[in-house]
């Protein structure tokens, strides 16, 4: 039996309480591989590893950078069983600290909350705080010899700001950020997600494990069963899946437009403006990005769509959905973002209840892993990715991204 604890690797690494024997099933070569073991999905013991190695020990997006847009907003996001205050300072830089006062560890700010201030102020004793984290005032401490205010100033963690979207470390020992995304920029970079701006956003609640949503989004081997607005406007079997992430952490892919559409939308057509950097190669295509551990980001023609998911429980995860169009089109009076939020809408909410039922299928002890078709190669990379760093092994493969 593996210790409820998990074992340490040949790497020195702890790795996860999950038989090494199955993990082996899942990292054979594709066509003889099986998915990740049932613990992997329903174990308590299996989420609260995940929690410390892929969630708070990983570079873990915390939100766009239109969150904290101005000096001096902050907002307030749930990490772990923890939170992440994220405030822009008065020299344009985004930091994020623990959310926790230095004197009594109060909340500075509700998760989920956002508000402007030229400092930090906690609500409980009006300990105060510079915007780059320095303590700046500690209400009866001024008259004690021993206080020490540079010895007081907020924790702070890793924190970069990356084509929109913000990245935090709370563990301090996740590596360069480079290396996470490696590989990356050159299929992120034409659509400037970092310009566009967030015209909508839906919040969702699925009964179902961070991971199954995950891989879920990496194939459209279902999209023909469940997805009847998807196929009139992209074909499910076009596009392919990129060879390997060129050593970051993330997998994606491409598909294709239909010849009669312009974007995924109800009716294929759009009410927006292609993205400016975009060829034409892009114009007829959409991209879809896992960024471990939890980004799904959606890259269209005429938009932006991210998922940024909060697992909350082995079988429980939280959503955030956004979608972002070109400056100019919402400088427009009579643009309206709905053709692309109503489908997507339709879409997730089709995901998310096959999501389920995976959960409660996979819930139950007489379950199996099962093997993978030819068309689920991009499910085979994010499984096989899960399953050395469950072994404590880099997440990312070494062959270059093709495609």
């Amino acid at each position: 039996m593996v210790s409820q604890t998990g074992m340490v690797s040949h790497t020195g690494r702890d790795t996860a309480p999950i038989d090494p024997a199955a993990l082996e099933a899942s990292l054979r070569p594709f066509g003889e591989s099986r998915m990740l073991p049932r613990e992997a999905y329903v174990d308590d013991a299996v989420f609260a590893w995940e929690q410390r190695h892929f969630l708070e020990g990983r570079w873990m997006c915390v939100g766009r950078s239109e969150d904290v847009a101005a000096a001096g907003d902050q907002r307030a996001e749930s990490v772990g069983p923890a939170g992440v205050f994220l405030v822009r300072g008065s020299d344009g830089v985004v930091r994020g600290f623990a959310n926790a006062c230095r004197h009594r560890g109060h909340e500075l700010l509700p998760c989920g909350e956002s508000r402007n201030l030229h400092i930090v102020v906690c609500p409980y004793h009006s300990w105060s705080y510079q915007l780059d984290g320095t303590l700046r005032g500690a209400p009866g401490f001024d008259t004690l010899d021993n206080f020490v205010a540079s010895e007081h100033g907020l924790a702070e963690f890793p924190t970069e700001e990356w084509h929109g979207l913000l990245f935090v470390d709370t563990s301090g020992t996740a590596g360069p950020f480079a290396d996470h995304v490696r590989g990356l920029e050159a299929f992120v970079a034409p659509y400037e997600p970092e310009r566009v701006r967030t015209a909508g956003h839906h919040d969702y609640v699925v009964q179902a494990n961070w991971k199954v949503l995950s891989e879920n989004y990496q194939e459209c081997y279902h999209c023909a069963m469940i997805h009847p607005e998807l196929c009139r406007v992209s074909p499910p079997r076009s596009g392919e899946n990129y060879s390997s992430s060129g050593g970051g952490a993330w997998v994606g892919g491409w598909m294709e437009l239909a010849p009669d559409a312009d974007t995924m939308s109800l009716d294929g057509r759009t009410a927006g403006s292609p993205l400016r950097g975009l060829d034409a190669d892009g114009r007829r295509q959409v991209i879809y990005l896992v960024i471990f551990p939890n980004v799904l980001l959606s890259l269209h023609p005429d938009y932006v769509m991210t998922h940024i998911l909060t697992p909350l429980a082995p079988d429980r995860t939280r959503i955030q959905c956004s979608w972002a169009f070109s400056p100019e089109d919402l400088e427009r009076a009579d643009f309206d973002p709905s053709y692309a939020i109503d489908f997507w809408d339709i879409t997730n909410r089709q995901d998310w209840a096959a999501c389920e039922s995976v959960q409660r299928g996979l819930s139950s002890p007489h379950h199996a892993p099962g093997p993978l078709s030819p068309d689920e190669d991009g499910v085979y990379q994010f499984v096989t990715m899960l399953a050395r760093g469950y072994r404590g092994l880099p997440l990312g493969s070494s062959v270059a991204a093709a495609g």
